[in-house]
């Protein structure tokens, strides 16, 4: 895929409307309700939080070494490995939401200050090469869907 000023505007839109999408959702919902699973299948609002958290690390640190290096080698690290690591699940939804804003806004300011060229700095991870746009855009996507999921779980908790 070619990157075009164009592109980066969508992506990074994209980015910035996952805090505005979840923000909104969960406006007026309780904290246990966040919690709630309807099944052991089903993850709840938090589950799907930390798992974006996790996967914000991940790619996120892949974007600061392709800025920092000249195409690293990068181990292909999983987010659902990664959240192992981490006490993301177990945090209260709030105090996980705040942490991502701040991590999502630190990460905004990074791309919105790259020149054009930066955004195919790139690196090679699991045998792929991926650039800082790929990789904000796989972020992107990825977080419209949960978003969609999250909105979608909150519906029908309501109808519930």
């Amino acid at each position: 895929m070619k990157i075009t000023p164009g592109e980066i505007e969508k992506y990074l839109k994209l980015l910035e409307e996952t805090l505005h999408s979840i923000a909104r959702a969960i406006k007026d919902i309780d904290a246990a309700s966040l919690q709630d699973k309807p099944d052991e299948k089903i993850w709840s609002v938090s589950d799907i939080l930390a798992h974006l958290r996790s996967c914000a690390d991940v790619w996120g640190d892949s974007i600061a070494a392709m800025l920092t290096e000249n195409i690293p080698t990068l181990p292909d690290l999983h987010p659902r490995q990664w959240i192992k690591e981490t006490n993301y699940p177990e945090l209260p939804f709030h105090e996980s939401f705040q942490a991502f804003i701040k991590q999502r806004e630190r990460l905004l300011i990074t791309l919105k200050s790259l020149s054009f060229e930066d955004w195919s700095r790139a690196a090679m991870i699991g045998g792929r090469k991926h650039t800082v746009f790929t990789q904000a855009r796989r972020m992107a996507k990825h977080e419209k869907e949960h978003c969609e999921q999250i909105e979608s779980l909150l519906r029908s908790a309501a109808r519930r």
